[in-house]
């Protein structure tokens, strides 16, 4: 389908900025997960969910991604489920179609920004640089995630993008731990953190679901008490 041919979105791009607000505002931590195993899915989400993560971001790093949303918006309907690690217009059409509620993507692409402005699917872009900023704000984009996080600047950087670019905020994503979210939580410009801290891969493996309950707990209840 060509642009021309493309239906009008529903949405515009305020509601949009909008529908991501709400989001990160009940997630405060999007965790960035990676299914290695069908099997693990369900559980992997329950646990989750029990330790008061109900906001997933399913990355596409696996054969399992698609399925894994398709899973949890068919099982798991109170839960919000989006899509991650979307990196060209096909695999934003593949999320959409599987029923993911938000996209997240590492960087940005003249054809990944035109797919969230013509979408109803709210999408946050990955950026690094003030001239990407720039390029997503001239099509209506005010929400960014910044990744790599801690290697792009952290913190001070976030602080510095505040002065010319007053009205957007960021879920920095990349090397955000339990040892500085709070830091991060405390910027005015911040909505939400990306992470992986309370998703050791060996628990995954090891089926230790209780520990992944508990290390989520720990991490909402840091961020919860942030002020």
């Amino acid at each position: 389908m060509t642009t021309l041919e493309r239906p009008q979105p529903l949405l515009s791009m305020a509601e949009k900025t909008a529908a991501i607000d709400a989001i990160c505002a009940r997630a405060r931590i999007l965790p960035v997960i990676t299914i290695a195993r069908e099997q693990d899915i369900l559980p992997l989400a329950d646990a989750l969910a029990a330790g008061g993560i109900r906001t997933l971001e399913v990355t596409l790093r696996s054969e399992h991604g698609l399925k894994a949303i398709e899973v949890l918006r068919a099982e798991r309907p109170e839960l919000c489920v989006g899509a991650g690690t979307v990196l060209d217009g096909r695999m934003f059409a593949a999320v959409e179609a599987a029923g993911a509620q938000f996209v997240v993507t590492p960087g940005i692409t003249p054809a990944l920004l035109d797919a969230g402005v013509h979408s109803d699917i709210p999408l946050l872009p990955g950026i690094s640089t003030p001239s990407e900023i720039m390029s997503g704000y001239a099509l209506g984009y005010r929400r960014f995630k910044l990744f790599p996080a801690e290697i792009s600047g952290g913190v001070a950087a976030i602080k510095a993008f505040a002065g010319p670019f007053s009205d957007i905020r960021f879920c920095p994503t990349g090397g955000v731990n339990s040892a500085n979210a709070r830091n991060y939580m405390a910027l005015p410009n911040v909505m939400c953190v990306g992470g992986t801290w309370m998703l050791d891969s060996s628990w995954i493996k090891n089926g230790d679901w209780a520990r992944i309950e508990a290390s989520s707990a720990e991490a909402m209840a840091l961020l919860e008490n942030n002020g």
